[in-house]
């Protein structure tokens, strides 16, 4: 049965080996959400980072890509539309004036592939609420040719994934579901986020839990057929998952950079990726029969953490699996088993106390004008660990909670960031699930790092620096399009 779980002696790795793995990760400071390992249909690693569990949906960002190559592949089974065909033909009442001969000549192939003249305005913040209005009327410099230079387009993606509701008639996510999810078993809770003008946002939104990503990546490696029964045709799924085009940007082949297919990645020994911005990562493997599955946040470091997660994988796991099961080892399983069962959230660690902090306990601090438009900040510390950073900007009083060494779970208090519909404003209240851990980095010093855990995920990072009665702060945020207001330098007085 699919997700029944084995050893990684089954699997013909050591549960030593697994373990490491996830040690590095840990010993890194990468923080991870979950990381699952499957052979033929078996589980031989899960692991969740509490509070994230087995039922947990996750934020996939560009993965959603991927799904979006594979309903195209659906509706080029239907004849609503071939590779071949351009795209301005299926959108001419959203063109609003000339658009380029390039852009006239470019077609779905070229787009799947992003091998397209270039990659539109942003969105964030745009009137126009319509994303395919805004990427078939922007004005790119330099325009390239299309079939010519890889190079990411993820607004290109929007635009297919448009193309998909207008084909087909549905929802993106109720397409796939109809033709392939309902057959799983699976994301029976996943959904995808919207665009501001009720489009699903396809190149980044979809919402499921790490398993049900499994799921489909073991129904697009099988090639379209599902318990003996073939659900989607065989050779665009080879195609899509094959080396089409050189994506190669730097001369050192980087843990993606073997190839891409149809919105998805390739990987060394000859397998494929769909891949998330902050490394919500499923590799698949043909040849070995196995998958990988990884969620995180590691926006902004993303590149750098993604090379440890899947260089090690390959050098740790794969480089040492066996084609045939190996002896079983009850004790190291039992060591892996309990080390999975362990995991929690990344928190910062370090001091857990200082002098500074019965000087500083109630202080309030006078800022000068900054541009994150905090008026004064205020320490709350308890004896067992815990505080509050108190603080007024521009919405009125904010306490944000945090623990010494440790995450305090709570509700990020900025009011206005998006939910349902990406882009726009809530106006109910409506607040990110967060986790706030702090630690002294010397005597004077204490830093709080916010982790969003929500349908929408970021970090804030805030240094806190006191000498006599000055305080100096400095907030690096990591998200898209929020924590705006906490990104700044800012200097202040005790009142």
């Amino acid at each position: 049965m699919l997700f029944d779980k084995i050893s990684p002696e089954a699997a013909g790795v050591k549960s030593k080996a697994v373990k490491r793995y996830l040690s590095l990760l840990d010993r890194r400071g990468i923080p991870m959400h979950s990381v699952l390992m499957m052979k033929g249909d078996r589980l031989f690693c899960e692991s969740y980072y509490a509070p994230f569990n087995r039922d947990t949906t996750h934020r996939m960002y560009s993965q959603t890509k991927s799904f979006v190559s594979i309903a195209i592949g659906l509706l080029i089974e239907e004849n609503k539309l071939s590779l071949d065909d351009k795209i301005v033909d299926f959108f001419p009442e959203k063109i609003k004036g000339e658009i380029s001969d390039n852009l006239k000549c470019q077609t779905v192939r070229h787009m799947l592939t992003m091998s397209t003249v270039g990659y539109g305005d942003l969105w964030f913040r745009n009137p126009e609420p319509d994303r395919t209005v805004i990427y078939l009327n922007s004005k790119r410099s330099p325009e390239r040719y299309p079939a010519t230079l890889w190079e990411y387009d993820s607004q290109g993606s929007q635009v297919l994934s448009n193309l998909v509701e207008k084909l087909s008639g549905m929802s993106l996510f109720d397409y796939l579901y109809s033709k392939i999810f309902t057959h799983l078993g699976t994301f029976k809770t996943a959904t995808v986020l919207k665009t501001p003008n009720g489009d699903s946002w396809g190149d980044s939104a979809m919402i499921c839990t790490p398993r049900d990503i499994m799921s489909f990546a073991r129904f697009v490696m099988n090639y379209g057929v599902w318990e003996g029964k073939r659900l989607m045709n065989e050779s665009y799924l080879k195609e899509a998952t094959s080396k089409v085009v050189d994506n190669r940007e730097a001369p050192r082949t980087m843990a993606f950079h073997h190839g891409y297919g149809y919105q998805i990645w390739r990987t060394e020994r000859n397998g494929f990726a769909f891949v998330g911005m902050g490394n919500e990562l499923t590799v698949c493997l043909p040849d070995d029969d196995v998958i990988f599955v990884c969620t995180a946040d590691c926006q902004g470091d993303d590149g750098t953490a993604r090379e440890y997660i899947i260089n090690h994988f390959f050098e740790l796991i794969m480089d040492e699996m066996e084609s045939f099961p190996l002896e079983e080892n009850v004790e190291a399983y039992s060591e892996l088993c309990e080390y999975e069962n362990t995991r929690r959230l990344f928190a910062l660690t370090g001091e857990k106390d200082s002098p500074t902090r019965k000087r500083i306990d109630g202080t309030t601090y006078i800022l000068e004008e900054n541009r994150m438009g905090i008026k004064y900040i205020k320490f709350k510390f308890d004896n067992e660990g815990s505080g509050a950073l108190c603080y007024e900007n521009e919405q009125g009083y904010k306490e944000l909670p945090f623990r010494i060494n440790e995450n305090e779970f709570c509700k990020f208090p900025q009011l206005g960031y998006s939910n349902d519909v990406g882009g726009m404003s809530t106006e109910d209240g409506f607040m990110y699930d967060a986790a706030v851990s702090a630690t002294w980095l010397d005597e004077d010093k204490i830093m709080l790092y916010v982790q969003i855990i929500d349908r929408y995920l970021g970090t804030c990072n805030m240094t806190f620096a006191f000498r006599d009665d000055k305080i100096s702060v400095v907030m690096r945020k990591c998200a898209e399009d929020f924590l705006d207001e906490y990104y700044g330098y800012a200097v202040g007085f005790a009142r």
